[in-house]
């Protein structure tokens, strides 16, 4: 039986892949108050990168985001199309803070977020896998103090993760 230090440890160390994803109407990046990028209806991808993800993360969530059926078809319901049937666009964004643990106090702690080097080459590969959908797919600049704008299509909003295999 695990102790309450190693229990601790355990949910310390699991991390996963997150991704906040956002059906949007449009959506757009600027950089220093100079547009970036920008999408019309779609996905606005928030992606955090963890210390063990892997490149089987990026193609889970990949898959699951292409395959989510998450656009009205002629019922009217949200759950019959997805974003290739509808040919929607997909901006991603890297987001860190969605890293944070604020198990210990009211300061975030972003330790469980992959070191920058290593999330700059799982978020190209996520950002590569999702071009080949053939989608409009666009991105922010990793790293970068980013301003982002969104309409909110619903509002829906999904939080994925890869540990839960969705």
């Amino acid at each position: 039986m695990l102790n309450h230090t190693e229990i601790i440890s355990l949910l310390w160390y699991d991390h996963d892949m997150r991704v906040l994803l956002q059906r949007v109407k449009q959506a757009s990046v600027s950089i220093d108050g100079i547009l970036a990028s920008s999408i019309q209806a779609g996905y606005l991808l928030f992606l955090c990168m963890m210390n063990d993800d892997s490149e089987e993360d990026t193609g889970i969530l990949v898959e699951k985001i292409l395959h989510l059926r998450l656009f009205e078809g002629v019922d009217g319901k949200i759950n019959d199309q997805t974003i290739v049937d509808v040919k929607g666009e997909i901006l991603l964004v890297s987001q860190f803070t969605l890293a944070a643990n604020l198990q210990k106090g009211n300061r975030p702690d972003y330790t469980a977020a992959a070191p920058a080097a290593m999330a700059k080459i799982i978020y190209d590969q996520f950002l590569a896998q999702l071009k080949t959908s053939g989608l409009t797919v666009e991105s922010g600049t990793f790293g970068a103090d980013m301003d982002v704008t969104l309409i909110n299509d619903g509002p829906v909003t999904l939080l994925l993760d890869t540990k839960t295999r969705l």
